[in-house]
């Protein structure tokens, strides 16, 4: 008794730590959410894009494009070179057109679709979207793409030229400066906005695919789960955290862990443990009463996001209920 006395101050502190780690966690994602909310006056959080992961997205559509530059002209010059001279003439100015077309229309193809993102962003995850919170309009994605051309490709064949004079030789440097002042624009804004962004009025958000998992008080609970009672004061001795902490042992854990989370919890509340009853049935009793607690509360504004979090100014942080 004693011994289980004793670590419990360092039970207490461990479990504060990692509630400020986590905390500190939550702050950080913080910074890359936007609130914005749309015509119709609802409001969502977004998560932007970092920079990274745009430069990656762009990388990765880049190459896409070089490659189907390359497989068409590869395709064109096979097609037309058993016509001679002629065909060569036809086929270099079909691949003229063909990169003219990849190069300038590759971005606005994909980001006007439903999807509003190319390849690239969609393998990393983005998408673009109006900063009012409004739909993404086709003038939008024409401006942000348009101005493309100014920020990387022409400043990138100013890079490509020959440099034969002295002139040229300036004309290379202007070229880097440019490249270097659009490149570096994101990293000097809070939304990691390019310029394109900033005319258009658009920013790239982080949009993962995610699969729900099926909801656990959606199916069939175990029959000796029903024949639970739990008070208010039982309840309320856990938040939001915990509830996330039990469905995760319900859908993946072991059966010994569960009855170690079980007698846990029995013990936290001041229950004891039943004859014949079982583990993982008072598990999904709790579970489901816990939630159903928790959105009560919410609806009348009371957030508790875990087991410290008392409600109430100048508690002293930490202390059970």
């Amino acid at each position: 008794m004693m011994a289980k006395a004793a670590t419990a101050p360092d039970t207490r502190r461990e479990a504060l730590k990692r509630r400020d780690i986590r905390l500190k966690e939550q702050a950080r994602r913080a910074k890359r959410v936007r609130a914005l909310v749309t015509p119709e006056g609802a409001a969502l959080n977004l998560k932007i894009a970092t920079a990274s992961e745009r430069a990656g997205a762009f990388l990765l559509d880049f190459a896409l494009q070089i490659m189907l530059i390359i497989a068409s002209v590869f395709v064109i010059a096979w097609m037309f070179s058993s016509m001679g001279f002629q065909g060569w003439a036809v086929a270099g100015s079909l691949s003229a057109v063909i990169v003219f077309l990849l190069r300038n229309f590759y971005f606005i193809f994909f980001e006007i679709g439903r999807k509003a993102a190319t390849p690239g962003k969609r393998a990393l995850g983005l998408r673009v979207a109006a900063r009012n919170g409004g739909r993404l309009t086709a003038n939008a994605v024409l401006a942000r793409n348009f101005m493309r051309e100014l920020e990387v490709f022409l400043p990138l064949s100013l890079l490509l030229m020959t440099v034969e004079d002295e002139v040229s030789a300036w004309i290379r440097l202007m070229g880097i400066a440019w490249t270097a002042v659009f490149v570096l624009f994101p990293l000097f804004n809070r939304d990691k906005l390019r310029v394109g962004d900033l005319i258009a009025g658009t920013i790239v958000i982080h949009a993962p695919k995610t699969r729900l998992k099926k909801d656990i008080t959606s199916a069939a609970p175990l029959a000796a789960a029903t024949a639970y009672n739990f008070t208010a004061a039982e309840l309320d001795a856990y938040g939001i955290h915990e509830l996330h902490v039990l469905e995760d042992v319900l859908r993946q854990s072991t059966r010994e862990i569960k009855s170690r989370v079980a007698e846990r919890i029995r013990d936290k509340i001041g229950r004891e443990k039943a004859a014949g009853e079982e583990d993982l049935a008072f598990l999904e009793a709790y579970y489901a009463a816990l939630r159903a607690r928790l959105e009560q509360r919410m609806l009348f504004g009371e957030r508790k996001e875990d087991k410290f979090d008392t409600g109430r100014k100048g508690s002293p942080e930490g202390k059970t209920p």
